[in-house]
């Protein structure tokens, strides 16, 4: 079993950055994809990023951040990052890191078999 833990969310204007980690522990998951969902009040959790289970694989993103947000992992430190950069108000969500179900990532919740508790991103305007 792998244990994730994000970290890095807060209070933000419009425009500004932010940098989500989520650290794993347990069953680290350096064979598998990883990714980024969020969930704004009263919506559906939907997903952000994803990238494939080594450094610098491909990556995935939704078309509102592609451009502005980043995933990066750091496989040595069995640590996920995510960089977002000009943040709107819309951004503003619980943002979970998750640990696909195999090396390829995918984009759907059904891809990711392992979540964390989800850190708070609010963006005000």
């Amino acid at each position: 079993q792998v244990q994730l833990v994000e970290s890095g969310g807060g209070l933000v204007q419009a425009g500004g950055s932010l940098r989500l980690s989520c650290a794993a522990s347990g069953r680290t998951p350096v064979t598998f994809a990883m990714g980024w969902f969020r969930q704004a009040p009263g919506k559906e959790r939907e997903f952000v990023a994803a990238m494939n289970h080594w450094s610098g694989g491909s990556t995935y993103y939704r078309d509102s951040v592609k451009g502005r947000f980043t995933i990066s992992r750091d496989n040595a430190k069995n640590t996920l990052f995510l960089q977002m950069n000009s943040l709107k108000p819309e951004d503003t969500a619980v943002y979970y890191c998750a640990v696909g179900i195999s090396p390829l990532a995918g984009t759907t919740e059904g891809d990711f078999g392992s979540w964390g508790q989800g850190t708070q991103v609010t963006v005000s305007s």
